[in-house]
């Protein structure tokens, strides 16, 4: 669509959506403001019936928000503020034109303004099918939902499949656990359903907690139903009557919406005693969780359930035989129940269609660190890395070059840059070292120490162990010193060996996944930036300049003017030199507090 072409309102009588987000991000940037903006001066406008302002969840391009999106059409408006809500609808008043061309996103190549939000880069190679609602519908109104086909799987599904024949429907469809291991979803159920026992349950696992991922939280705040009717379908191919969802409690707006879209399910049918007429009848609650990472591996989370302390038990006996309270559970992730309810309405032939190989339809990424373009992403399967963070997420900020990717979060693996042709797979992530996961992504850039990003995530799953095992709760720690003495200067001859040492033996005994996957981005950082590893032992440098033990100000004799501002700022003395000649630093002294940098008028003191 050009930006210059003019999109007319409706005629007379139609309604114009405005669609704005209010999923947690954009709503702490003030959309919620930009929401009432737009209903107020509509309004005011005599628009008033004309315009419906929706408020939405992710659109997924978090780094623009407050997005709003106008019209059928889909005019795309980042970056939104009260004063462009005014503007936009007196435009729309005056003109009957949707388009403020000052107000659209500009194409970072040319810099001509895009309308659609289809045709921004960071959209147009994406595949919404667990995102298929979000930013489209308000989440609170489940008649919205119903619009867009909400629960047509699971009248499908009652009315055309007997419980096993859904259960080879799902095998067909290829769909894996979108939570980490990547498991046959069709076949989880098929163990569960086979497990003896009257009693059964489904659980959705919302407890996310990988560092900058957000998935299943905006998929609550942005279409709770599509999780209800995954969950609902999962447990009549299963056999199961009752269910909970597991989300974490510091996702407030999510469980406020979840709880919401629970009650407005049960008042309508798909919820509850006698599910649409079926015979069937299934019922969720809700379980709110304290915050612990460990507690999203799936013995954790039910005897977090079960009123115990989240800690992981030894398996077998798997979930699917002896679960929650001892009886057959089957435990799907928020994303993975976001994709049955689809399955469940368009087939497990079209799903399939969709990836390659064994990995079939879409993987949800949250696209971080520094690229261009941060939020939520949704690519068909086999897409290269590269594709997504350059075609999507548009590379690095202009003069920085991306160094590694982080794919899996604190448990997945570094790739280098020149590995970013490897495709999203299950098998050739692994083949490389790193997961899939429950798809957080980090980009860095070449500033980023390696060692420090190892250290990093490792710092983080070491802090959430449960201390159950030995091996996590002593070998992380071990292994967490070993990298911190690294980065610190006193990196010793040898302790690269002791750390791959060390992280075989915690991957191969630890008892639960954290344990087994912790030392993943040591060992792939090791593996493919080895080189930075004997630097900070051997040389004693840290080529990013990122590691403060090992990096010293200079200053640069060109530069200094010799103004002494910096002596001035300096809190212990450690700048000499007379006023209008040259200064320098006294290493002994320095304590590499940055303030003679960040003081200095003429940037001639520099980190190295």
């Amino acid at each position: 669509m050009s930006a210059h072409a003019p999109v007319e309102i409706a005629a007379s009588g139609d309604t114009i959506a405005i669609r704005v987000c209010t999923g947690s991000g954009c709503a702490m940037n003030g959309s919620l403001a930009v929401a009432d903006r737009f209903e107020n001066a509509a309004e005011a406008a005599g628009l008033g019936n004309r315009i419906r302002v929706v408020r939405t969840g992710c659109h997924g391009l978090c780094e623009r928000g407050p997005v709003v999106v106008v019209g059928e059409t889909g005019i795309f408006y980042p970056v939104a503020t009260e004063a462009m809500a005014d503007a936009i609808i007196e435009h729309i008043a005056s003109t009957g034109d949707l388009i403020v061309e000052e107000y659209l996103f500009r194409s970072p190549e040319t810099g001509e303004p895009v309308a659609a939000y289809s045709d921004v880069p960071f959209n147009a190679a994406q595949r919404r099918v667990v995102l298929r609602n979000c930013g489209v519908i308000d989440p609170e109104d489940i008649d919205d939902a119903l619009a867009r086909g909400a629960y047509e799987g699971l009248r499908r599904v009652l009315h055309d499949f007997e419980p096993d024949a859904l259960i080879e429907e799902m095998k067909a469809s290829g769909l894996r656990g979108r939570g980490g291991a990547g498991f046959s979803t069709g076949q989880k159920w098929r163990f569960t359903r086979d497990a003896p026992g009257e009693t059964k349950y489904v659980i959705c696992n919302a407890d996310e907690g990988d560092p900058g991922a957000f998935m299943d939280r905006s998929v609550i705040e942005g279409d709770p139903h599509s999780v209800l009717e995954g969950m609902t379908v999962a447990a009549y191919a299963i056999g199961a009557t009752s269910g909970y969802v597991y989300v974490r409690a510091e996702y407030p707006l999510a469980v406020r919406r979840l709880r919401k879209a629970i009650e407005q399910a049960r008042e309508r049918g798909f919820l509850g005693q006698n599910v649409l007429g079926s015979g069937f009848s299934f019922d969720v609650r809700i379980k709110e969780g304290a915050g612990a990472f460990v507690c999203g591996e799936e013995t954790a989370l039910m005897a977090s359930i079960e009123g115990e302390r989240g800690m992981p038990r030894v398996r077998p006996p798997f979930p699917a035989t002896s679960g929650l309270w001892g009886k057959p559970t089957c435990i799907n992730n928020v994303e993975t129940l976001a994709n049955v309810s689809w399955i469940a309405a368009h087939g497990a032939e079209e799903y399939a269609a969709m990836g390659t190989g064994d990995s079939r339809g879409t993987k949800v990424f949250a696209l971080t660190g520094k690229v261009r373009y941060s939020g939520l992403v949704e690519v068909p399967m086999g897409m290269t890395v590269r594709d997504l963070v350059f075609g999507i997420g548009g590379g690095c900020a202009e003069g920085h070059t991306v160094k590694a990717v982080q794919i899996g979060g604190p448990s997945g693996g570094c790739l280098p840059e020149h590995l970013m042709d490897t495709t999203i797979e299950y098998g050739t992530l692994a083949a490389v070292g790193a997961i899939v996961g429950s798809g957080g992504m980090v980009v860095v850039d070449e500033k980023t120490c390696m060692v420090d990003f190892a250290r990093y995530f490792l710092s983080f799953t070491q802090d959430e162990s449960c201390g159950k095992c030995v091996p996590c709760r002593i070998g992380t720690k071990r292994m967490l010193e070993l990298v911190t003495d690294i980065t610190e200067g006193r990196g010793e001859e040898g302790d690269i060996e002791k750390l791959e040492r060390l992280a075989r033996d915690v991957q191969r005994a630890s008892l639960c996944g954290l344990g087994q996957t912790a030392p993943n981005p040591v060992l792939t950082t090791i593996r493919y930036f080895r080189d930075e590893y004997e630097e900070h032992i051997h040389d004693r440098t840290c080529r990013a300049g990122h590691c403060v033990e090992l990096s010293r100000y200079v200053i640069d004799p060109e530069l200094c003017k010799g103004c002494a501002v910096c002596k001035k700022h300096c809190p212990v003395g450690a700048i000499w030199g007379k006023v209008k000649e040259v200064h320098d630093i006294s290493q002994d002294r320095c304590i590499k507090c940055g303030q003679c940098q960040e003081s200095c008028p003429f940037d001639a003191i520099s980190r190295v």
